[in-house]
């Protein structure tokens, strides 16, 4: 059965407030696991959280070497950090559970799970990626354009539009069709239990997979604008 979205209006807008909620919680969920992650540094008997913060870290340093490189991706650490973190929560809070009042309204989803979101993180980094350019890059950002003539130019425009589309639908699409399949499974009744143990290992595997590719994607946007051709 189709669940209806909690909605609000504001000054002409409406708004979804459980996506509303979901954000919230995943930013308050980040910034508990930061916390806990760097209150109490040691060198010699690190926490078990300090031990998982540093793995994360140099994960995502890894992601930036092999995109960026280490000349231009220091001051990208923390953003690829955030972005991991983040999306890879999102997309864990509608596994476990679901919370749907009587008159079929859903309160408990992945934030990941609504357009609105992704197209939002889509947005801040495709407009980080440009402004980076122009403003760190200026010369050969606006001179890549004119390197294209006729249908080159158009197949390139097309391909500048088409990257923020893809990589929020990308993400959008795998964790809603996820919750999609979970609601079905769950309304198989008790013959659902078996698969839906299974399909939740499998949502947890395409969740870290789509932070893995957003966070990836991001910095390759990022080094595409900030990286000319003389320096490869």
């Amino acid at each position: 059965m189709e669940h209806k979205v909690p909605e609000f209006e504001w000054l002409g807008f409406h708004f979804d407030a459980s996506a509303l909620m979901m954000i919230g919680i995943t930013t308050v969920i980040v910034l508990i696991l930061a916390f806990a992650g760097t209150r109490k540094l040691s060198v010699s008997n690190p926490s078990k959280m300090q031990n998982f913060m540093e793995w994360t870290i140099e994960f995502v340093e890894g992601i930036i070497g092999s995109t960026i490189g280490s000349k231009h991706g220091k001051g990208f650490i923390a953003l690829g950090l955030t972005l991991i973190m983040y999306i890879f929560i999102g997309n864990m809070l509608g596994l476990p559970f679901s919370i749907v009042t009587e008159d079929h309204v859903s309160w408990w989803k992945s934030p990941t799970a609504d357009i609105a979101v992704t197209g939002a993180l889509t947005v801040i980094v495709i407009v980080l990626s440009h402004y980076l350019g122009i403003t760190r890059n200026t010369k050969h950002y606006f001179a890549h354009y004119f390197e294209y003539k006729g249908a080159m130019l158009i197949l390139h425009l097309i391909e500048v539009v088409s990257k923020p589309l893809t990589l929020a639908f990308r993400l959008y699409g795998n964790i809603y069709a996820g919750e999609i399949m979970i609601s079905v499974i769950i309304g198989a009744g008790w013959f659902g239990v078996a698969p839906l143990f299974v399909w939740q290992g499998f949502s947890v595997f395409v969740g870290a997979i789509q932070a893995f590719v957003f966070t990836m994607l991001t910095m390759v946007y990022i080094s595409q604008t900030l990286i000319h051709e003389e320096e490869h």
